[in-house]
């Protein structure tokens, strides 16, 4: 690992201290050092207000190195409550950014009615290009904020669709995006067909019986797609390499009765959305995703993480949108350990890529 701002400093100093004879004693040298890095240091969680509704937000770390602008799955699976338990050892060399995306976690909190109704539903769609236009609000607050020309940014599955979305758009704000287990298109086919077939396979009768009662998509209900997705969650914890024990145990000040209330109905608000439900009225964003066709070129470098295991989205497709995209750099990395989800090899290959953007 290379020298860290605060080896560097101490070298300076003593050097100073040898060569001049009025020099303060090292101790002071050393008190100097740590005052810098303390003024650097920064820990923020409050509400902003993004494009007209008060939205949560993260902010912690060195604010002297790169900003990473984190963009949860989901949608409506939040990371602000897990951030410290994954990325807390970063905030020496990066400034973490966690934001609860409207309808999820604390902002949805912040922003619901006393109870989810279908009426609420109707009368609240949420949008690809109404969350894109949010982050990209955010990355401005940010790079203003925080004194920056840009900053990087990262996509998780649902996120990779709204990352997409944001770097197209405005490229100026971004170092590079990052994106893992990238959304190109939805293929509940194909899904549905790879997931029957290893069904069929083990003998797994319960899966089979699941199946067979949804039939061929495409499916008219949210809990209908539940159950495919759960399926495939399945088989992709069998093939992978599970995340530390300890990794998604809320942080203490998430872990009470509102906020894990805000998350559930958060998710619950957010997948209907994704997933569209004709007797609720509520239609899908995932289907308006066909980024084979609308979002090849790209203004800043791209990097793509994909695990070799993941069903939701296959590596074969993303394969083929790294080949077909045009950018300034790009470049793809297969990960043998992984599927859909975080485990320790996705963190190493964040942190890999992470080092290598020239952010400044």
């Amino acid at each position: 690992m290379k020298k860290t701002f605060l080896t560097l400093s101490l070298a300076f100093f003593f050097m100073s201290a040898v060569l001049d004879l009025n020099a303060q004693p090292k101790s002071v040298a050393k008190q100097a050092v740590s005052d810098t890095v303390l003024s650097n240091r920064i820990s923020e969680e409050q509400f902003v207000r993004i494009n007209g509704i008060d939205q949560w937000i993260t902010i912690k770390g060195d604010r002297s190195k790169p900003v990473i602008l984190f963009l949860h799955g989901g949608p409506g699976s939040v990371m602000s409550p897990y951030s410290d338990n994954l990325y807390k050892q970063w905030e020496k060399e990066f400034v973490i950014v966690q934001w609860d995306q409207r309808g999820a976690g604390r902002t949805f909190g912040k922003n619901a009615p006393e109870e989810l109704t279908p009426a609420f539903l109707q009368e609240n769609p949420l949008s690809v290009e109404q969350i894109a236009a949010d982050g990209i609000q955010v990355s401005e607050y940010l790079i203003k904020h925080l004194g920056k020309r840009k900053v990087i940014l990262f996509g998780t599955s649902w996120g990779s669709i709204v990352g997409v979305t944001m770097a197209s758009k405005r490229p100026d704000l971004y170092y590079a995006y990052v994106g893992h287990s990238q959304v190109v298109a939805v293929d509940d086919l194909s899904l549905y067909n790879s997931v029957l077939k290893q069904a069929k396979e083990q003998n797994d009768q319960q899966s089979l019986e699941v199946l067979e009662s949804i039939g061929l998509p495409p499916y008219a209900r949210a809990a209908t797609v539940g159950k495919l997705f759960r399926i495939v969650k399945k088989y992709e914890r069998a093939a992978s390499t599970p995340p530390p024990a300890d990794w998604f145990i809320e942080a203490p000040a998430y872990d009470n009765k509102k906020d894990n209330q805000d998350r559930e109905l958060g998710d619950d608000y957010s997948f209907a959305n994704f997933a569209g439900d004709q007797q609720l009225g509520v239609k899908s964003m995932r289907t308006t995703v066909n980024f084979m066709q609308h979002n090849l070129k790209f203004g800043t470098p791209v990097y793509l993480m994909q695990g070799a295991h993941d069903l939701l989205t296959p590596k074969e497709q993303s394969t083929r949108y790294f080949n077909a995209i045009q950018a300034p750099a790009k470049k793809y990395f297969l990960m043998p350990t992984a599927a859909h989800g975080f485990n320790a090899e996705v963190l190493e290959t964040q942190y890999k890529i992470f080092k290598s953007i020239k952010a400044f």
